[in-house]
């Protein structure tokens, strides 16, 4: 909706299309092969199962949204607390240990030349980790009273993610030092096996399979609603905007998620390749979204009274130019990722075409 009045019809459809075929499905694929890939180990099978595991998993939470959203909320719910609950025990055993000065090492050499543009690829992981803050919104019709709520839950929300995820990299500077911590693509689990051999270890698989396991039913959850209100409000399929008679889930939205998801799980198998693509397509969105605040500004009659915005124009100026940066990194680290991204959502435009002649 907001899109739509602030850019207009097509840009609107093009986020339903990039969420559907792109950003929601490749954070699901990306998060779901990290939980087969820590799980297995778990229970000692092969990984070469990671790719059935993943595929599996995705249609498990996916059947478990099919039939209401009460088992969902409950299974998010338990998961969140044991997510937490891995995240302190990783933390406390970070900033109690003794520092092991033995793990340091000089950090590899940097291309001076290329810092901003490694700068801009390096934040891309690290936003997507920080990401799911939006998915907060999808559900904002459901929330009592949002004009208060919502903002309340996405300052407080941000603020404690902010907070769990910096004393983790203290811990992890503790324990590793900056070189130990530059040198392993593992430093939760690098940590905890220095503190606690390989008790350690196994406790921080674990975590890891909760966490990811955890955030792929939040996604399954809430993502088909946007899709459904999109296609409710004429500006998506509208066989999406239905819901089923008895369990009253965006059962179509869901369906057909859950599907693509597993075709990128299948096709791509590797998780830095998911990130990209996600992170891509999400921070086109996230700049256009921002943006459109000065368009909402500078058009209504009483834009102040509507749409105050703290720091404003240099906070939005300042997303905006931030979400530019990370986009053109990507494109720039990773141009053949930043290609094939682009041409699924360019891929958009004409199925926008025959959307709007069927609709007429």
């Amino acid at each position: 909706m907001y899109l739509r009045e602030a850019w207009g019809p097509l840009p609107a459809f093009l986020y339903g299309w990039a969420l559907l075929f792109l950003i929601a499905t490749g954070a699901i694929a990306a998060v779901a092969i990290m939980f087969a890939t820590y799980a297995l180990p778990l229970v000692g099978l092969s990984p070469r199962l990671t790719v059935p595991l993943a595929a599996g998993a995705i249609v498990f939470l996916t059947g478990l949204n099919y039939v209401g959203v009460k088992p969902a909320a409950v299974t998010q719910n338990i998961f969140t607390v044991l997510k937490l609950a891995a995240l302190a025990a990783l933390i406390v055993a970070g900033l109690s240990a003794v520092r092991f000065t033995g793990l340091d090492r000089p950090p590899p050499p940097s291309a001076a030349a290329h810092v901003a543009v490694t700068l801009g690829a390096a934040l891309v992981p690290i936003l997507f980790t920080y990401g799911g803050w939006q998915q907060t919104n999808f559900i904002a019709e459901e929330i009592i009273e949002p004009e208060r709520n919502l903002p309340r839950a996405l300052v407080l929300g941000v603020a404690v993610v902010v907070a769990v995820y910096l004393l983790a990299n203290v811990a992890y500077l503790r324990v590793l030092g900056s070189g130990g911590l530059a040198a392993t693509s593992a430093p939760a689990a690098a940590v905890m096996r220095a503190v606690h051999r390989d008790a350690g270890g196994t406790l921080i698989a674990a975590g890891i399979t909760v966490s990811t396991f955890g955030f792929l039913n939040l996604v399954i959850l809430v993502t088909p609603r946007v899709f459904q209100a999109m296609a409710a409000d004429g500006v998506f399929f509208s066989r999406l905007a239905e819901l089923h008679p008895v369990h009253r889930t965006p059962t179509a939205a869901i369906v057909l998620q859950g599907a693509w998801a597993i075709v990128l799980t299948v096709s791509y198998g590797t998780f830095s390749q998911l990130v990209d693509y996600v992170a891509f397509g999400d921070w086109i969105f996230f700049g256009l979204t921002v943006a459109g605040l000065f368009v909402y500004r500078r058009r209504d009659a009483a834009p102040r009274a509507l749409f105050r915005v703290p720091g404003y124009p240099w906070t939005p100026a300042l997303f905006v130019l931030a979400a530019l940066y990370v986009v053109a990194s990507a494109v720039l680290a990773n141009p053949r990722n930043a290609v094939i991204g682009t041409g699924l959502l360019l891929l958009g435009v004409p199925v926008y075409g025959v959307f709007r002649r069927v609709r007429r």
